[in-house]
């Protein structure tokens, strides 16, 4: 199992700590560092800004929010940082939510799927070398009824690795069909079925199998003897993620708890924070939606739970490690450990 760190926000106050951070990791092995898009920055920039201060860990963006740029212009930033990195980046896609696509980037979020896919299709198009024709139901390249023409990208064809940000059922499918690796959220790996049977039977009806899918989840880190207080200290995030991270009616991290299990916790989170509610919330979670959906704990435990990501099938594991807090002393010395105990299982 594969290890990847998250990058955080590039600040101008920061920005040699951070550069040390990537380094760090990069020097201990670890083979991927993501930078995130949401409503603070751009996912593109803090890669190119890493791009000649880094030499061989893999650089991805965690995610591109489809809706955020049009297709040729994913593939362009795309094939830039690709040239930057002298091969080194991974195109990571997602949908976004329809809070923050309809919100911020004033786009309609559905159809959502159907968004990613053509995308995904246009980009690839792109990165073949070929000129752009595509009759899809979101994008029509050229225009129709328009004076445009069918462009080819002036670059090499090249070979960009794709990860998909997938939650939903048709989604998952989606990525087993034709992903190169598989973004996982709200991921346990006590109930792995509740994503990974989606995946694979995406994969299954693309000939193919989940060994062909990088399959990179993400789960948050700490390692320490007072466990309880890790576990509390972790429960508003999850009342944020099933009331916060989504609408009344259009939430994936929540639907992906209740295919877990946690059908009735997660309903009842979600109500209390809908009502303003945000403690109650916080205090409703079980300690079972932290600890099965996380690593925390003594030294042990988290040994424990890194090999259990493993044996469930995940093949990077990408680290949040905001337990230890910002990139420091503290943040340097937990990702040692952990890449200590992951060498040891």
């Amino acid at each position: 199992m594969k290890l990847a760190i998250e990058i955080g926000t590039l600040q101008p106050a920061t920005l040699k700590l951070t550069t040390e951070w990537v380094r760090h990791a990069e020097n201990l092995g670890v083979a991927m560092a993501f930078s995130a898009e949401a409503w603070w920055s751009d996912a593109a920039t803090p890669l190119a800004y890493l791009a000649d201060k880094t030499k061989s860990i893999k650089l991805a963006t965690g995610i591109m929010q489809v809706t955020a740029r049009t297709p040729a212009m994913t593939a362009m930033t795309a094939l830039t940082l690709h040239d930057l990195t002298a091969g080194r980046f991974v195109l990571g896609l997602g949908a976004s939510g329809p809070q923050v696509v309809e919100g911020l980037h004033g786009v309609k979020y559905n159809p959502a799927l159907t968004r990613l896919r053509e995308t995904v299709e246009i980009c690839r198009m792109i990165f073949r070398g070929e000129k752009v024709r595509y009759e899809g139901k979101v994008f029509q390249l050229p225009l129709t009824d328009s004076e445009g023409k069918a462009i080819r990208i002036a670059h090499d064809p090249t070979d960009i690795p794709i990860y998909l940000a997938t939650l939903g059922p048709n989604s998952l499918k989606y990525t087993g069909e034709t992903a190169n690796g598989w973004l996982g959220t709200s991921f346990s790996p006590n109930h792995p079925e509740a994503h990974l049977k989606y995946i694979r039977e995406g994969a299954l009806n693309a000939d193919r199998t989940l060994g062909d899918i990088d399959l990179c989840v993400s789960a948050r880190v700490e390692i320490g003897e007072d466990v309880d207080s890790m576990i509390e200290k972790r429960k508003p995030a999850v009342a944020f993620s099933m009331g916060g991270m989504g609408s009344a009616t259009t939430n994936f991290y929540k639907d992906a708890f209740k295919r877990a299990g946690f059908d009735e916790d997660a309903e009842a989170i979600q109500s209390l924070w809908l009502h303003g509610k945000k403690d109650e919330a916080a205090r409703r979670v079980p300690d079972s939606m932290v600890t099965e959906f996380q690593a925390l704990g003594t030294r042990d435990m988290v040994r424990e739970r890194l090999r259990a990501y493993r044996d469930a099938g995940v093949t990077t594991l990408k680290l949040g490690l905001d337990g230890a807090g910002p990139p420091g002393p503290a943040r340097f010395e937990l990702l040692e450990n952990i890449v200590d105990l992951v060498e040891g299982i």
